[in-house]
């Protein structure tokens, strides 16, 4: 058996940048290593560092290979998540309070973490507290994902807002974005699945200055060919990252399926890097 690790694929549409590795595994390696990287620089003078973590499937083999990385400074981390369902006890399997609890912070030392309390009984107030403590410490990195929907955090098409005033909201969770969460596992049935959330809202995204887009498997395929072609709007959100002055995409060979006869066509818009 050979022991050659492929060299992965670097192309470019405009300012984003993308890599297709040959596993799941191998992206959520390069995606953690460019994440560990930016915590070591950013933290290299002393200063705390605030970091954007996202939940899901998408983000499991990333979360992995960081939470195993030795000689990060967790203890000058401070952490956020993008977004949380409404009336969902933090311990259900479902939570993305717990799986941040069982897959960041009770595997490393991070010096603060705070969590979205989707069972408040008053959201907005919980919005409101959560929009302040993002803007007191200006989070300089994001680790995202993008939904079968074309979804940034829980900002699907049916309501999404690239100028929004807000920057932490109630949000309507549509069709395909509930169905998304059944087929992962995260819930046996579709009416089982909360109708709304508490979201990071798309500026609140784009302000942070890099942004690690962690994207595998096969049902990513058709979405990733969309946030490539598709015109840039709210009926994908996912296209404004073409906009972000250092965003990249990480893809395994079952996301970047769709995107062989795309690449191999010579054109001004995508180049190899």
């Amino acid at each position: 058996m050979s022991n050659t690790i492929s060299k992965p694929r670097l192309f470019q549409i405009k300012t984003l940048k993308f890599e297709i590795h040959d596993s799941r595994e191998s992206a959520g390696r390069a995606a953690a290593l460019a994440a560990a990287n930016e915590m070591r620089l950013r933290t290299q003078n002393g200063m705390d560092l605030g970091i954007i973590f996202a939940t899901g499937a998408s983000q499991l083999s990333t979360l992995h290979a960081l939470t195993s990385l030795p000689d990060l400074p967790w203890e000058k981390i401070i952490g956020f998540h993008m977004d949380e369902y409404l009336d969902l006890k933090p311990d259900h399997f479902a939570s993305f309070r717990r799986y941040l609890r069982e897959q960041l912070t009770e595997r490393v030392p991070i010096k603060e973490f705070y969590e979205i309390d989707g069972s408040s009984v008053d959201p907005e107030a919980v919005c409101n507290a959560y929009a302040a403590r993002l803007r007191a410490v200006g989070p300089r990195l994001c680790l995202l994902g993008i939904g079968e929907n074309g979804h940034l955090a829980f900002n699907d098409p049916c309501d999404a807002d690239f100028n929004d005033p807000r920057d932490v909201r109630v949000a309507t969770l549509d069709k395909v974005c509930r169905e998304q969460q059944v087929a992962e596992g995260w819930f046996p049935s579709l009416e089982a699945v909360p109708a709304r959330a508490i979201t990071l809202t798309i500026p609140t995204l784009f302000r942070v200055p890099k942004l690690i887009v962690s994207v595998p498997g096969s049902r990513k395929a058709k979405i990733v060919r969309r946030l490539i072609e598709d015109e840039i709007s709210t009926a994908c959100p996912a296209t404004l990252l073409r906009t972000h002055p250092d965003a990249t995409v990480y893809l395994d060979n079952e996301s970047s399926v769709e995107l062989s006869n795309l690449l191999a066509m010579p054109t001004s818009s995508v180049s190899s890097r």
